[in-house]
């Protein structure tokens, strides 16, 4: 009893030490990212955008995001999280403020690629991170903790973007949305400043630990680790396992981005005109999503069933996209509809990452990790895109949900067809 006390004491001092910083650097990524949800509705109109300009611009960013996602991994595995991130931040921090400077339709297709490239390895990067210091059994509740950044970032996100579009328009002759770009992209400069004075790489480095502490910590990854292999990058790419995983993390993120750039524009078509209602709106269904995931993810590591809690919730989230189309004419039954779709999708994703980083090891799983996640958030370009051009097409963004619906259906079903293996 007082040998597991000491271990609990112990996982949570790291907890306290590494997660808050982490969930915060997430957060300012993760708006700075999706913000374009909102500056659509005042950019458009500004610049005489297109819906099909704007997915197109919202989803290139993933372009970027998928060409430099595998060697900015790579590179984190060599030199180090703390060096890395921090540059990750500051680089994608300043690029996000330039977004306040575009005139044109190319110039925003640049910038939102150059905000890919910049962000690419930031989110595997931390998945990794988090396997140097959690073992599997542990690592989906971290991982949801972590990841609640995202309903996070929509919680306040909505809210402060709402504000600043309606409060600072025509402030010093810009337009609100440029406004928005600037002040949202000071946190992340910021906390990549933190994460460079704070963040420690490893077990062995975090002087903070007393000698007890580090020895139960490194014991319990050394013991995992016995049970993983490291493959070579050529039996990777081979992988039918890791090819899974990928189209079923395409499926989630295809839902999510979906979600995430289009919560504004469904709530403005529920009939609210007003940014600043908007922003509050838009922010029920991320709080829901915040406490779903935590539940999830504390049952998944008690149970170890971590497939059937994944496939549960795609499904829940397949049903709530259903919903919002067929209460579409109904606003609070189709906020409440969405809110559902947002706690099974979020659900589903930090749930999901326990299954390949239970099975890699060292370079392998920077590869594996960073090459799952690659592909699969090639759904941030195809989601917004396929959407604003189903909504320019039918005049409805119906057939939008109904398809981001049926891909989660069958990301449910692959999922279940997972090898179990050792996660």
């Amino acid at each position: 009893m007082q040998a597991d006390s000491f271990e609990e004491r112990t996982y949570k001092k790291v907890t306290w030490r590494l997660i808050p910083l982490l969930l915060l650097c997430y957060a300012a990524a993760y708006l700075d990212r999706v913000n374009i949800g909102f500056a659509k509705l005042q950019m458009m109109a500004d610049l005489g955008m297109l819906d099909v300009v704007y997915g197109l611009g919202a989803g290139v960013f993933f372009i970027g995001y998928f060409l430099f996602e595998v060697p900015s991994n790579i590179i984190l595995y060599r030199v180090g999280a703390r060096l890395w991130i921090g540059r990750i931040m500051i680089t994608w921090g300043l690029l996000s403020a330039g977004m306040a400077f575009i005139t044109t339709d190319t110039q925003f297709y640049v910038m939102r690629f150059l905000l890919g490239v910049a962000e690419a390895g930031f989110f595997p990067g931390i998945i990794l991170y988090l396997t140097y210091w959690y073992p599997s059994h542990r690592r989906a509740y971290i991982t949801a903790l972590f990841m609640t950044a995202i309903p996070l970032a929509g919680i306040f996100g909505g809210p402060v973007s709402g504000w600043i579009l309606k409060n600072w328009d025509h402030t010093h002759g810009w337009h609100g949305w440029q406004w928005m770009f600037l002040f949202e992209a000071i946190p992340s400069v910021v906390l990549g400043m933190m994460v460079i004075l704070l963040m420690d790489d490893r077990i062995s480095r975090a002087s903070w630990l007393d000698d007890a502490e580090r020895s139960l910590l490194e014991g319990n990854i050394r013991h995992e680790e016995k049970q993983k292999r490291d493959m070579p990058a050529r039996h990777l790419a081979k992988s039918g396992r890791i090819w899974v995983m990928s189209a079923v993390y395409f499926s989630m993120t295809m839902s999510l981005y979906g979600i995430s750039f289009w919560l504004p524009t469904i709530i403005q078509d529920m009939g609210v005109t007003d940014n600043l209602e908007i922003g509050e709106l838009s922010s029920i269904p991320w709080m829901a999503a915040m406490l779903a995931m935590l539940i999830f993810a504390r049952r998944a590591d008690l149970t170890h069933d971590r497939r059937q809690h994944i496939a549960t919730t795609m499904f829940l989230g397949a049903a709530g996209l259903v919903g919002s189309v067929l209460l579409a004419h109904n606003p609070l039954p189709s906020l409440l509809a969405l809110t559902m779709a947002c706690m099974g999708i979020m659900s589903a994703i930090p749930l999901f990452w326990s299954l390949p980083t239970g099975f890699l090891l060292g370079s392998s799983a920077a590869m594996g990790i960073a090459a799952i996640n690659s592909v699969a958030n090639l759904a941030g370009f195809a989601s917004p895109y396929a959407v604003g051009w189903l909504k320019h097409i039918t005049r409805s963004m119906d057939s939008g949900m109904y398809m981001l619906a049926i891909l989660l259906v069958l990301g449910a079903c692959l999922t279940l067809k997972i090898p179990v293996g050792n996660d």
